[in-house]
């Protein structure tokens, strides 16, 4: 589920501002679907059930919409002040941003932020952030306020004119409008170690730990967190201060390394061999024995070292566990996203944006592109992607070029890139799906993948396939036993494919005709359609689906034995039904296909499939 900011419009005036908005912030345009015309990145019909859903998801919601009205159609939904999202309303012309509900939750600094872009004034109403600036329940990024209970009566008592005494160092406290005074009474308490929360005071927790985490191939996940729990009890530190997980590169990969900091909510980074033993001389409990195995004398201690800097320290030695070590170093700041230091591990999100047109994209893939760095794809896929591949870097490729395609996007990801490989259709459909799994299975051979490319994380989305897409909008083809099969010789033998089509042709099943034609190859379709008639009727209906889901869509239905290879192009695909598939017209003149799969003669058989998993 996407989680970037929804940007609300109700008209088409206000789409060039919320396109700046969602430019900068990087969010998505929703836009009201009877008056946009253009392309956005979402359309809705009902406002107030689109709003509802977005709230309840926990989505920031920045509406260009009168104040009350977004009042009155979220009110039904609040209920939850610590939980709810930003919410946040902006005048069509840009003159004022309000934020309307969250604004201790990111929404007050987003409004901030969105006034910088459209030249309007941010009205900020909460009390703490008009009279000092600052919101206590709120810290920046990199800190964490232990006792958030604790911050409505202390900004309370501020306000009602108690002073407050900083006890440790936090620059954006400091620099703040809070009445400090060496003999305040309210205590704001910096720390990283595991102290008690002060009575009647705050205490923050600069994420500014890092754990250096070593382990063999194949330690368990729960045997080096435990290890890294046990390292900040005896050092007295607070977990909560932990910022960063860090280790060398071959562990990347590693699931016991991303377990630990999947736990403490924090990145992990990693580090060349050369990188950790540039610290040898700061190391604690050197090793000649991790030095052979892996080219450092300390991969925990080297790990934190180098992550906190030349300014930071080890507060921690190494620790051991049966196949795993630990240990612990401080940064003299806190760790934030924009400036980590080492590379993260790469991803590689393979996705499928279907027939290409925004409302046939899953939101999962639409979220999968929008946390990319970098796209790679054909270049019309790319282009599909309209104001989602704004701010991406675009590696663009020729059809044919279909492994150094994925070679690519895969090396970029072994870079520590977040790469989004973009195919139409379905990812794993006749699709570039296959293929990353195949150079990863051949890795190891003489031009295999990079070590870091065989690192990364890979995940695959599905997207609507031109088979479902044409099935959809000619009926209901696929109702019973279906198979596709790829006319293209270009990678599979041609004596192969006949083989496929005579099978199905027997088989009697509905068939997906992909890749039918191309500008040189003419024949094959003719002889598929030949061969098919000696096993079904003349009259069986044949679908033509063309530019499905995009401008110029045509879709016809012809008899299989009238079907002519010149009515078919390369971005047709030709669905040819069973004996038992049928065309019905309804009354405004349209006719359908579909083939039964014998519910309306036995009573009982939907229930039974659905218990089943079938589809009913």
């Amino acid at each position: 589920m996407t989680t970037s900011p929804a940007i609300i419009i109700l008209s088409e005036a206000a789409l060039p501002m919320a396109q700046r908005i969602a430019g900068t912030i990087g969010g998505e345009v929703h836009g009201l679907e009877r008056r946009i015309t253009e392309s956005v990145d979402a359309t809705f019909t009902d406002t107030g059930q689109h709003l509802g859903g977005l709230f309840r998801d926990g989505r920031v919601i920045v509406a260009l919409m009168a104040s009350g009205a977004v009042i009155r159609l979220l009110a039904p939904h609040l209920s939850d002040k610590q939980n709810e999202p930003p919410v946040i309303a902006v005048a069509e012309d840009g003159s004022a941003v309000v934020p309307l509900l969250g604004g201790h939750h990111g929404g007050n600094d987003l409004a901030r932020e969105i006034a910088n872009i459209v030249g309007g004034f941010a009205a900020i109403t909460t009390a703490g952030d008009l009279k000092f600036g600052v919101a206590l329940d709120q810290p920046p990024e990199g800190w964490v306020l232990a006792n958030p209970k604790g911050a409505k009566q202390v900004m309370a008592d501020l306000v009602a004119g108690k002073s407050a005494r900083l006890e440790g160092e936090a620059d954006w406290l400091a620099v703040s409008g809070l009445p400090f005074s060496a003999d305040g009474k309210i205590l704001l308490t910096i720390s990283n170690r595991a102290d008690a929360e002060p009575a009647g005071g705050l205490l923050y927790r600069p994420k500014n730990l890092v754990l250096g985490i070593g382990c063999e191939r194949g330690a368990g996940g729960d045997e080096a967190l435990a290890l890294a729990l046990e390292s900040l009890e005896q050092a007295g530190l607070s977990p909560a201060s932990v910022g960063l997980v860090a280790s060398i590169d071959v562990k990347a990969d590693e699931a016991a390394v991303h377990h630990v900091a999947a736990h403490f909510g924090c990145p992990a980074r990693f580090f060349v061999a050369a990188t950790l033993e540039a610290e040898a001389p700061r190391l604690k409990t050197p090793s000649d024995i991790v030095f052979a195995e892996v080219g450092c004398h300390g991969v925990s201690e080297g790990a934190a070292l180098v992550a906190v800097g030349q300014s930071g320290e080890l507060m921690a030695e190494k620790r051991k566990s049966r196949r795993a070590t630990c240990a612990i170093g401080r940064a003299p700041e806190p760790f934030v996203q924009a400036n980590l230091p080492g590379r993260g591990r790469g991803k590689l999100m393979v996705v499928g944006i279907g027939p290409g047109s925004d409302g046939w994209r899953s939101p999962e893939v639409s979220q999968m592109v929008a946390v990319s760095t970098d796209l790679v794809g054909y270049s019309l896929y790319l282009d599909l992607l309209g104001p989602l591949a704004a701010g991406k870097a675009r590696h663009d490729f020729d059809l044919g070029k279909e492994e150094a395609r994925v070679r690519h996007a895969m090396e970029l990801a072994g870079e520590g890139k977040s790469v989004a490989l973009v195919c139409s259709g379905d990812a794993g459909i006749y699709a570039m799906a296959t293929l990353v799994f195949e150079l990863l299975d051949k890795a190891d051979g003489p031009e295999g993948l990079t070590a870091d490319a065989r690192r990364i994380e890979i995940s695959v989305s599905p997207g609507i396939s031109a088979l479902q897409a044409a099935a959809a909008r000619a009926g209901a083809p696929l109702g019973h036993d279906f198979c596709t099969i790829s006319l293209s010789d270009l990678l599979t033998p041609w004596e192969d494919i006949k083989r496929r089509v005579t099978a199905a042709g027997e088989g009697d099943f509905v068939i997906a005709f992909y890749n039918p034609v191309s500008k040189k190859r003419r024949t094959q379709l003719a002889w598929s359609r030949d061969k098919l008639l000696e096993h079904r009727p003349a009259s069986t209906p044949v679908i033509l689906a063309t530019n499905l889901g995009r401008e110029g869509e045509l879709i016809r239905i012809v008899p299989l034995g009238s079907l002519n290879v010149d009515d078919v192009d390369m971005l047709t695909v030709v669905v040819v039904g069973s004996s038992n598939s049928t065309t019905v017209a309804t009354g405004d003149g349209k006719s359908w296909v579909y083939t039964p799969r014998g519910y309306a003669r036995k009573e009982g058989t939907a229930m039974t499939s659905i218990a089943s998993g079938d589809a009913a």
